[in-house]
This record gives C-alpha cells, structure tokens and sequence, in this order.
C-alpha cells in the first residue's frame, strides 16, 4: 500500500431483498470505508471516479475508486491518521485535504501535495468546502476545550451540548488555494461547524450554530465572504423546532435542510438564501439525513425502526410521489465513519450512501428506476 497504488476491485452486486434492486457495494475491506460528507461532491473524472475515505493498514487515508473498472487508486499516505475531510475543486483535477490540523493541496493527477494552512495552537479545525471560483477553501476553527470538557464528538456527540454551551471561540477562514496568508471572514463565541460554499456565488456560504438542534440560539447562518455579514436562514416557525443538515442545491441559490417537529412530524425542504421560496414536504417518521438533487427528487435514511432509504420524486403537478422504499440500509449510525450520508450522483440517476450493515462500513451505489411506482410506499 502506498501513494498511486492500485487494489484489484472489490465490489459486488447483489439484489435487494426489501425491493428486488440491484445494488453495487463498491468497497469490501476489513476496515471502515466512507464517502465524503454528503454535502460535497465527491464525483470527479467526468463521473467516472469517485473519491472514499477508507482505515486501511490501520490508518486513514484518501481513495478513488474507478465506476467503470472498479479498479481503488490510494490517493494520500498519512500514516498513524484517524479522521479525514476532503472536498473537490470546481474542475475537479483537486482535491484539498483536512488531515490533522493542517489543510493540503492534492493534485489527482500527479499526487503531489503541498500544505496551505496549519490550524493555530489552542484549537481544532473543522470541514472544509471550496468556493464556486476555486480560489479559496474555507474551513472553521474552533477553540480547543478537551482540557476541560469531556468531547467525543465523532463518536456518538459525547459532549455536544456541553461544548455549545461553553461557547468556544470560532472562527471562519478563507484560505488561498494557490498560495497566500489565510485570513479570518467571521468569528463568535459560540460552536461554529458545517461549512457549506456555494456551487455557483464565489462569495457565498453558509455554516451552523452547532449544538443540539432543539437547544441552539439558530442552526443555519448565510455569510458573505465579501463583507462578513452573517445572516439567519429559516428561522424556526415554532418553539423547539429542528431544522438542520443544510446543504447547497446545484444552482447554488437554495439551500436544502430537513427538520422535526415538536408533534413528530418529520420533514425535508429548501429555501433559497435570502429567506424566500421556501418550500418544505412532511413525512411521519424519523431520519438521520436527507438530500435533494435540485428539487425533483428527494432521500432520506432511516433511523429507528426505518431500516431502510427512502425515495420521493415530483410529478406534473408538482407534488411529491413517496415515499417510497429504494433498499435495505440497516446503518448502526454509531459513529460518523458509519452514518449513511446518502448523496444523488451530480446527473441524478444514482444514490451513494454508507452502511455497515455487514459489520464494517462500506460505500454502496444504486441505479434509480426510471419510474418509482414500482417500489413499495414506506410503511406498506
């Protein structure tokens, strides 16, 4: 194993048992494999490869995985390394890399890398998200507080709600894709997390109050990277309302979410980034996740008794069909290694999503029917 090295593949395909799909589980390993957090995009190559975090040799590292071959390329070489961010340039031919405290430049073509910012002393960083322009990556910062507080956030938010109410010192930072000295856009006394750019407005993103959704003052913030104005995006309609687990649509003006309500009622929707068109679907039961393509299709995981995705899709009249049961997921959500984190492929025609349902997590694929009235409502 190594840098450029190229595994054999070790997919498989096998009919759902829930409803007769096939499903490709692209990775089989002895360890946990993950795709990238499913607000960004980790489709390159012109679709033809996708890149997957993956623990193997008892280190975590970057991967790609080639969807016409099946051929796994390593793509990094940290060693004695836990946890892994990356996300995409908008020409696809980078990768920018969160290893440790530091944010890397990686080249997919020749692997060379190059370090463009070190988190300072006395914090820890956060995820990474590059503007629509590629000439910056923004990431947060937030005060390291382990020294006093309990934290494993990673693994089942040990310490969450104490690390919100201990209101850190955060701060948002653009840093130079090429070279230069990152500066601070924004910065609060409060638990900033979840850096969404824009797909489409260089000077656009969005990031959260982190805390546990019911508790915190407000979930989704807009920021211009141009001034540093922050503003409140879907306020909450009711007192203890969940809204959260935003992320940008393709057009980079809306900004897709899903919630709880205090009644139980679960639901998905978007809104564009200055507060108007909102738009938002119920359903009536719990979810860890959901995302959109762009507004005809929808998906969200189980959680509880829901073993399962499920798929909605608009028709003529603008309404939604579902939903819908796509498969099996059987996902423990234990840890973030292991959350389902279902993303539509950039043409819409595919659903990547993390189970580990088969004691490790792996990255599956599955192809959508042309028409879903095929599938079984959920709950039927």
């Amino acid at each position: 194993m190594g840098k450029g090295t190229v595994s054999p593949a070790e997919w498989k395909l096998y009919k759902d048992r829930v409803t007769g799909l096939p499903v490709r589980q692209l990775t089989d390993y002895k360890a946990h494999s993950h795709h990238l957090y499913f607000t960004e995009n980790g489709w390159y190559d012109g679709g033809k490869r996708v890149l997957f975090v993956s623990d193997r040799d008892n280190t975590t590292n970057l991967f790609s995985i080639h969807l016409d071959s099946g051929l796994i390329t390593q793509l990094t070489d940290y060693a004695d390394n836990d946890q892994l961010d990356a996300c995409l340039s908008p020409d696809d031919s980078l990768a920018f890399v969160r290893v440790r405290g530091t944010v890397v430049r990686l080249d997919l073509v020749t692997l060379e890398e190059r370090t463009l910012y070190e988190c300072p002393s006395g914090f820890q960083i956060g995820n990474i998200s590059c503007t629509a322009d590629g000439r910056s990556v923004i990431t947060c910062i937030q005060e390291d507080l382990s020294h006093r507080l309990d934290l494993d956030l990673g693994n089942g938010y040990v310490g969450h709600r104490e690390l919100m109410e201990a209101a850190p010192v955060s701060r948002i930072i653009e840093i130079p894709a090429d070279s230069g000295n990152a500066r601070t856009v924004y910065e609060d006394r409060c638990f900033i997390t979840h850096i969404n750019a824009s797909p489409t407005e260089p000077w656009l993103l969005t990031f959260c109050h982190e805390g546990p959704w019911h508790l915190v003052d407000h979930r989704v913030w807009g920021l211009d990277l141009r001034t540093g104005r922050a503003w409140k995006i879907r306020e909450r309609l009711e007192p203890g309302e969940k809204v959260g687990h935003e992320f940008f649509f393709p057009d980079g003006q809306r900004i897709g979410y899903h919630g709880f309500r205090l009644n139980g009622t679960n639901f998905f929707g978007s809104i564009r980034y200055d507060n108007t068109g909102m738009e938002e679907t119920d359903f009536p039961f719990d979810t860890w996740h959901a995302h959109q393509d762009g507004g005809s299709q929808a998906v969200v995981d189980g959680k509880g008794p829901v073993k399962t995705l499920s798929l909605w899709r608009k028709k003529a009249d603008c309404t939604y069909d579902g939903p819908r049961v796509l498969c099996e997921l059987r996902c423990s959500f234990h840890s973030q290694k292991v959350h389902a984190h279902p993303r539509f492929s950039p043409q819409g025609d595919r659903i990547l999503f993390t189970s580990d349902r088969t004691g490790y997590a792996n990255v599956y694929l599955i192809e959508l029917p042309e028409e879903i009235d095929v599938l079984p409502l959920q709950g039927e």
